[in-house]
């Protein structure tokens, strides 16, 4: 079959187009022009470019395809312009569900997150029938991420598309190149850039193992129906203690109050906006409210229904930090 991919240059994307190689499909990636390409490198693919942002740019790239893994999105805790993360997010994923269906694609998965998804205030793992609204999304990334699961959601019921939901957890592992917010945690972790912590914690998940997640689901999911593809639940002191024996390093051994940090965060966020980094800062408003609750997840229906299975989180940790290490960006 052949196969589009988007979202190949980034980290999650360019994973789950190793899987569809390694599973013997013929490879269509959808990239923009100014992409990083370095982690296309050694994949067998056919390059189109385009644009989720620009439907007629959509047409050849879906053309002639099977199935379609739309993995793109924009990943940001905080940016300059929170417009940007609507456009791709909400108005690229229609554009190019809509694009698929034109073209006749039979099969699609598209990525959402568990950022679109309910939490539980006790710390037990979530799933994919626990009660959220949209009042419940704190951010802009999140709340670009649940209303484009929604908008995906009518496509279905509406319009007869044949499209499976993903929910990856936090994934880690190798090719994070940008990095992604959790990329960066694991980085500074590496680094030494972690003198504390405040008490929360993650679903972590190895990247290749959400990537085969979501082949599982190209090949078994039902349609309209969402799955996590989630990992080991463990709380940020559990991992940070993880990546600094990985490191062999001491872990941060002091624990923050969060309502101190929220004059830092706005500062930093202020500064960032003023000076136009072009990074995000470490500490965001939305990244501190988001922490309130322990992000644990299960994938048990992933894993009954589509035979799922993750690895245990320290074999992410280790692959990320080794990847890190090896690519230049520890200290």
């Amino acid at each position: 079959m052949k196969l589009l991919v988007t979202g190949a240059t980034g980290f999650l994307g360019s994973a789950v187009a190793r899987q569809v190689l390694a599973a013997g499909h013929s490879l269509r990636l959808l990239i923009r022009h100014t992409s990083d390409r370095r982690n296309l490198a050694g994949l067998e693919a056919e390059l189109v470019e385009g644009d989720l942002r620009e439907p007629s740019s959509l047409a050849a790239a879906v053309r002639g395809c099977d199935g379609l893994f739309h993995v793109a999105a924009d990943y940001r805790l905080w940016v300059r312009h929170p417009r940007t993360l609507y456009d791709t997010n909400v108005d690229g994923t229609r554009n190019l569900m809509l694009a698929a269906a034109d073209a006749g694609i039979e099969r699609i998965v598209y990525t959402s997150s568990v950022a679109a998804l309910g939490l539980h205030a006790d710390g037990i793992p979530a799933d994919e029938d626990t009660e959220v609204s949209f009042d419940n999304m704190i951010g802009h990334y999140k709340c670009s991420k649940f209303l484009a699961e929604e908008a995906v959601h009518h496509l279905v019921e509406k319009q007869g598309l044949p499209i499976t939901i993903v929910n990856p957890a936090t994934p880690v592992g190798p090719r994070d190149i940008r990095p992604t917010p959790t990329g960066r945690l694991v980085l500074d972790a590496a680094n030494g850039n972690m003198p504390a912590y405040v008490d929360t914690g993650l679903c972590i998940a190895h990247v290749d193992d959400v990537a085969r997640g979501h082949l599982l689901a190209f090949e078994r999911g039902e349609v309209g129906r969402r799955y996590i593809l989630g990992g080991e639940n463990l709380l940020l002191r559990e991992i940070l203690a993880c990546i600094a024996e990985i490191t062999d390093t001491q872990p941060p051994r002091i624990r923050l109050p969060r309502a101190p940090l929220y004059p830092l965060a706005l500062l930093a966020q202020v500064w960032a906006r003023v000076s136009g980094a072009r990074v995000e800062p470490r500490l965001t408003v939305d990244g501190l409210r988001m922490s309130r609750k322990r992000m644990y997840f299960s994938s048990r229906r992933a894993e009954q229904e589509l035979g799922y299975s993750f690895r245990p989180a320290e074999e992410a940790l280790r692959d990320a930090v080794e990847w890190f290490q090896e690519n230049g960006y520890c200290s």
